[in-house]
């Protein structure tokens, strides 16, 4: 196979077997729908011509779903762009809550339950410790981002949290505590794990937990009693990266992470008639690179496993950020703070501006002699495309 493969052509040769042999959700279609037909002419063309030479160019428009590797990057720059002007010159730091993996087959089953306890105990654990006098004593502000997926494409659901290090007290009075991280690990550890067994348990006792596949067992009243019990034994380990250093690295990592998916076109390294090879890390051995061959079933098993649930919200905002208090708590601290506004650089520009800054591309020229391009009227369209299979 080519090396140029890509996700598109894994689905396009993988795809139809997988659904006829397996039980998916309608979300889970719907993304594998989109894939296929990405830039394929089924979501409409858009057909121009120059005025001066009469040069014709054909655009396929894209599906835009969050799960298709195709659609990732202008979303991710205009998001990013947007979130410059909440950016102040303060300490920001990367913390990652996980779970232990013993709760996945639940979670999985669970989905928009038990991806929404993660947020709830991500957020009360940071803002409960940060309002501590002990710790900071104030509200403080931070960016929540839902990822499900480890390097291979294994179920691994865990909360990045982009934490601002500073806050404001009771007094509106700025604080921070440096480059140093203000809250324990060892601290957020415990009342993370406590706070999600709890929203756990609750949501048992209330009758509202599904048991499929792997998680089926755990209708057992005493086997799910005895995974409770394992999960308060472990330690579950959060950890803290690095602060940042500046702004403008911040506003950078922020892409890293808000519109990822579970694996890129640029990982997959080769295709046959029956697998797929791509590439991962590998975190037992210091994080190096490696190739992974799987069938093609599995790599569609893998890639859909991590398709959120119908209008799931990945990416939430609280404290300082959140919507409801930024616009006036982030100006109060930039003034407290004596630090710039960064302000957007694709605010109110339309399609064509925003490519023509970001990627220095002028779509209303013509590539070949440079003239003005002007849309061919859709009756005057030559283009009837089919989609691969429909929804």
């Amino acid at each position: 196979m080519s090396k140029d493969c890509t996700i598109q052509d894994v689905f396009h040769r993988f795809y139809p077997s997988f659904e006829s042999t397996h039980s998916i959700s309608p979300a889970q279609r719907k993304a594998a729908y989109h894939i296929m037909n990405c830039k394929t002419g089924a979501f409409g063309v858009n057909v121009s011509v120059c005025e001066d030479c009469g040069c014709m160019s054909v655009h396929y428009n894209s599906c835009r779903d969050r799960c298709c590797p195709m659609c990732q990057e202008f979303p991710k720059e205009k998001w990013v762009d947007a979130r410059r002007e909440d950016i102040l010159d303060a300490p920001y730091f990367h913390v990652v809550f996980t779970v232990p993996e013993e709760l996945n087959p639940i979670i999985y089953s669970n989905q928009k339950f038990l991806y929404t306890a993660l947020y709830h105990a991500a957020s009360d654990t940071l803002s409960e410790l940060a309002a501590d006098s002990k710790y900071l004593g104030t509200d403080i502000g931070y960016i929540c981002i839902l990822h499900t997926w480890g390097s291979s494409m294994n179920f691994h659901p865990h909360i990045h949290a982009i934490v601002l290090g500073g806050g404001l007290d009771v007094k509106n009075h700025w604080k921070d505590n440096g480059k140093e991280f203000f809250l324990p690990i060892k601290v957020i550890s415990k009342i993370f794990r406590g706070k999600y067994m709890a929203e756990l348990k609750q949501l048992w006792e209330n009758d509202r937990l599904e048991f499929h596949g792997s998680a089926a067992p755990y209708k057992n009243y005493y086997t799910f009693k005895e995974l409770l019990n394992t999960c308060y034994t472990k330690e579950w380990i959060p950890y803290c990266k690095k602060p940042f250093d500046g702004a403008d690295s911040v506003i950078r990592y922020l892409g890293k992470y808000t519109h990822r998916i579970a694996i890129s076109n640029y990982r997959i390294k080769d295709m046959t008639e029956s697998t797929v090879t791509f590439s991962a890390k590998d975190y037992k051995n210091q994080g190096l690179w490696k190739e992974i061959t799987i069938s093609g079933e599995e790599f569609i098993r893998r890639f859909l496993m991590h398709v959120p649930p119908k209008r799931f919200v990945r990416i939430r905002h609280y404290g300082l950020l959140s919507s409801r208090n930024k616009k006036k708590k982030i100006t109060l601290c930039r003034n407290i703070l004596g630090c710039k506004k960064y302000i957007s650089k694709l605010k109110d520009m339309d399609a064509p501006a925003i490519i023509r800054l970001l990627y220095n591309k002028d779509i209303c020229k013509c590539s070949s002699c440079g003239g003005k391009i002007i849309p061919l009227p859709t009756e005057q369209h030559f283009i009837n495309p089919k989609p691969h299979m429909l929804c």
